[in-house]
């Protein structure tokens, strides 16, 4: 059995796929660069935009609160069903994307709160969320 007398070989670093990459880039923002003389040369009047954001930002979310006596809140303000239904349409004519977040009370009945999903959805509003707290004492 032949045992092996040469010191091992050092590993060596092939930069050879390195050094493409980097004339490939190279390369690249070369033949950009001349895109934009190009560009530069031609007599257009492009349009221009303006920086600042949107013209208005969305409105803030509905949001309706159920008590446990099952009296309805939009905002602070006491509405009935039909009233709630009649302004979250008013606010879905303004702005198409209105979302509602509905708080009802733990002890509110599942009815009253099938009532307000009802609502919102005859009014046209398809973004609705619920909101709940977490329980940080149960896991």
């Amino acid at each position: 059995m032949p045992l092996k007398t040469s010191p091992p070989e050092e590993p060596t670093l092939n930069l050879t796929p390195m050094i493409d990459v980097i004339l490939t880039l190279v390369l690249f923002f070369m033949v950009a660069a001349k895109f934009t003389e190009a560009e530069r040369s031609i007599d257009l009047k492009v349009p221009t935009i303006s920086t600042k954001d949107a013209l208005s930002n969305p409105p803030e979310p509905k949001v309706v609160n159920v008590l446990p006596d099952g009296r309805v809140l939009l905002g602070t303000m006491p509405v009935t069903i039909d009233e709630l239904e009649k302004q979250l349409g008013a606010a879905r004519s303004k702005y198409q994307k209105q979302t509602v977040l509905v708080r009802g009370d733990r002890d509110a009945t599942h009815g009253r709160m099938s009532e307000i999903y009802t609502a919102c959805r005859r009014a046209g509003i398809t973004e609705v969320a619920i909101s709940v707290k977490v329980d940080t004492k149960r896991r």
